[in-house]
């Protein structure tokens, strides 16, 4: 059975700008953008950064460090240098509750 977690709140989340939270210490990144909230590891697979410090732009989030893309929806980089992807949760959506379980994805 998936667990999720209540993150934060709906309202609190503002478009295209990620917001860093923690579940049982793991570093996640939560992203309102193009109408889906996104919840993303928050630690690029290139470099030991935070990605949510990063830009957000057509449902991708770039490392501030360098330059390196990932897709919010499948976590693959689409650009150098990072070539691994990080994982992506499912999120859910109950009023204005975000809710994220840390079962992966992909």
């Amino acid at each position: 059975m998936t667990t999720f977690v209540r993150v934060c709140g709906l309202s609190e989340l503002t478009e295209d700008t990620p917001k860093r939270v923690e579940i049982d210490g793991t570093p996640v990144s939560v992203v309102r953008t193009e109408g889906e909230v996104f919840a993303i590891h928050d630690i690029c697979s290139h470099a030991n950064v935070s990605l949510s410090e990063g830009e957000v732009d057509d449902c991708h989030i770039e490392c501030w460090l360098h330059g390196s893309r990932f897709d919010l929806r499948s976590g693959k980089p689409d650009s150098l240098p990072a070539t691994r992807p990080v994982p992506v949760y499912p999120v859910k959506i109950e009023g204005d509750d975000v809710l994220v379980s840390l079962t992966q994805e992909s």
